[in-house]
């Protein structure tokens, strides 16, 4: 008995080293398996806070130009196009004919129109005698003469028919779109071509409540453009908007003499120079924090140790410092230096 006892501690005993083994080696397993949390790499980078700082600046601005005419021309007939008298890029003069409709519908009606005015009108010849001698009566005469107008009337209609029928154009310029084809039908109202002046430039720009404050009507501006740096076209202001648009920017125009030629295009970036000089609280960041070109830039912006790519829109560039217009806020951490070793979400430390 005493033997038993014995041997079924020993077992106990045993299972229970066994069990504990086990545990142990699962404990040390899982440890292995458990990612550390010192694995995580960190890119060593160089920052900078994003500041405003107030500057004195010159005041030169950004735009773009808009034809100083643009004219949509239209179709005041409906009708086949039977004559397309004019190309992509041809110059043409207020008034020229451009096109012409088919009008021998409309000149059938001309002249059966004037048949039935020739008739009412020697009809209301013969009842005018025919009321003087008493033999008709004042009603039917006038009946006669109204009908007659109205033909009169009808003759007219169908003649400025067929004038409508030739469309002129409404202002010289440059064909800038062609949108139909001779032998084509075109209702009236249709727009067949487009017609740009570019004898002047007009410039457009957007001024903040600093600098509209600043500036006045008919003053003088140069313009620049980085397609053509050294030719400069005098210009002056031609309007300014008394209203502020939802981002507090004020529009204003500046018309602009176009040299021969029209160097200067529709849609072309220029540079408004209106010789002053404006204070103005301007947020800056070093300019090597941007990671691309200035046109097309981008910053790594530093959020609790990992970084994240932002689109930004530059401006002027002071003193190896440029300024950012947006994307970015005053206090956001900018990445200076190791951009190259990023990409958005990895993880940072920052090293001075």
């Amino acid at each position: 008995m005493k033997r038993k006892y014995i041997i079924g501690l020993i077992i106990v005993v045993l299972l229970a080293l066994i069990i504990f083994k086990l545990a142990s080696n699962k404990k040390t397993l899982d440890k292995k398996n458990q990612p550390s949390q010192d694995s995580v790499v960190r890119i060593p980078v160089k920052v900078a806070v994003a500041k405003e700082q107030l500057q004195a600046l010159n005041l030169i601005k950004t735009g773009t130009l808009a034809p100083f005419k643009e004219a949509k021309v239209l179709s005041t007939t409906g009708g086949t196009i039977q004559q397309l008298r004019f190309e992509l890029g041809d110059h043409v003069n207020e008034g020229q004919i451009l096109a012409l409709m088919d009008t021998r519908l409309a000149q059938l009606d001309l002249q059966k129109a004037q048949t039935n005015a020739a008739k009412l009108h020697r009809d209301l010849e013969t009842y005018t005698e025919l009321l003087q001698g008493q033999a008709a009566t004042q009603e039917k005469v006038n009946d006669i003469q109204q009908n007659y107008l109205d033909a009169v009337n009808q003759v007219n209609q169908v003649k400025k028919q067929i004038s409508d029928a030739a469309i002129k154009a409404p202002t010289s310029g440059t064909i800038s779109e062609k949108l139909v084809e001779q032998g084509v039908f075109a209702n009236a109202g249709t727009q067949i071509a487009t017609i740009v002046n570019l004898s002047q430039a007009k410039v457009q720009i957007n001024l903040t409540e600093a600098e509209v404050y600043q500036v006045k009507q008919g003053q003088a501006v140069k313009i620049t453009t980085d397609v053509n740096p050294d030719d400069v076209f005098n210009g002056e202001i031609s309007f300014i908007s008394p209203q502020a648009d939802e981002t507090h920017n004020y529009k204003v125009e500046v018309m602009a003499g176009n040299k021969e030629g029209n160097p200067l295009r529709s849609g072309t970036f220029v540079y408004a120079d209106f010789s002053r000089k404006t204070t103005q609280n301007i947020l800056l960041i070093p300019r090597d924090a941007l990671t691309q070109g200035v046109k097309d830039a981008s910053v790594y912006v530093v959020e609790n140790n990992a970084v994240h790519q932002k689109q930004v829109k530059t401006g002027i560039e002071l003193n190896g410092m440029i300024q950012i217009m947006s994307g970015l806020k005053a206090g956001e951490v900018v990445v200076t230096s190791g951009q190259i070793n990023l990409k958005d979400g990895a993880q940072v430390s920052i090293s001075k």
